[in-house]
């Protein structure tokens, strides 16, 4: 799609229409048959079909509701539109496309599940909605409370998982976690990709050198801050001047770089972060939006 050149509203109904068509893979080819949940919005909707046995396609868009009026008011309302009509696009897509049971091995279930519907909410995300909900309740409660939106996260997916082990049976509810735990690490590979951004801090007495070979055999844009070095215990009054250079590889490219950096100096400083955003300069990667 990068190559494409697309307008940005054809290749978000591309990543969203993607989206719905994995979530309703993941969740007819293996969950919904097999009685095995999610976390969120979607393993409250895969409770309540369950226990009560609603229509999964109907819940899941009820359910989602009160989550998508909420994002109205907490992000803004065209994500609440987007949200609202993928939500509708995934119920229409689990009524009426006949995906086929897969297996019911529990173990290919919990894992498989939960990749397939890692795909499928991280496609939906990189076109700017949400299929899940749960994400607009943490942040709309973090405002209040004083937990981290993580928390509050985990917190009521462990309230759905209880009530699955004591309804359902204690190895449902943990073949379930495996498949949360699954979904989550996809949604992230599938934000980030391989080209997950790190930020690399170096500080060396032979910083024009790494400047012009970070540059010059890297590609990478650097920025330079000054500070000044020394500042030891048994010397602390005596310290010099240094260029405190940043840049930005993909976590690819660190190993590379750290071996460039102890070429020049063994004794150099580096320390990196992970960026979770990263868009402009002469990064390659595309603007999101």
């Amino acid at each position: 799609m990068k190559g494409l050149n697309l307008p940005h509203w054809v290749t978000d109904s591309l990543y969203t229409v993607a989206g719905i068509l994995f979530c309703g893979f993941a969740l007819k080819g293996f969950l919904v048959p097999n009685k095995f949940f999610d976390g969120g919005v979607t393993g409250i909707s895969l409770l309540l079909h369950e226990l009560y046995h609603f229509n999964i396609a109907y819940v899941i868009v009820l359910v989602n509701l009160p989550f998508i009026v909420m994002g109205a008011f907490q992000v803004n309302r065209n994500f609440a539109i987007k949200t609202l009509v993928a939500v509708i696009g995934l119920g229409l897509c689990l009524q009426f496309i006949p995906y086929p049971q897969i297996t019911s091995d529990k173990l290919l279930v919990s894992i498989f599940g939960g990749v397939f519907m890692g795909i499928g909410v991280g496609l939906a995300m990189r076109g700017g909605c949400a299929l899940d909900g749960i994400e607009v309740l943490a942040l709309y409660t973090g405002k209040r409370i004083s937990f981290t939106i993580s928390e509050i996260i985990l917190g009521i997916n462990i309230v759905i998982f209880l009530i699955a082990a004591l309804e359902l049976g204690l190895p449902t509810a943990l073949y379930s976690i495996l498949t949360y735990y699954t979904a989550s690490r996809t949604i992230n590979f599938v934000i980030e990709g391989l080209e997950e951004y790190t930020g690399v801090t170096i500080i060396s007495s032979q910083s024009e050198m790494v400047k012009q070979r970070l540059v010059m055999e890297l590609g990478r844009g650097i920025t330079v801050y000054k500070g000044e070095r020394g500042f030891l215990k048994e010397s602390f009054d005596i310290s010099q001047p240094v260029d405190i250079v940043f840049t930005v590889v993909t976590r690819l490219e660190v190993r590379r770089l750290r071996n460039m950096v102890h070429e020049i100096d063994d004794k150099a400083f580096v320390f990196t972060s992970t960026i979770k955003e990263a868009a402009g300069g002469v990064l390659k990667r595309r603007a999101r939006h």
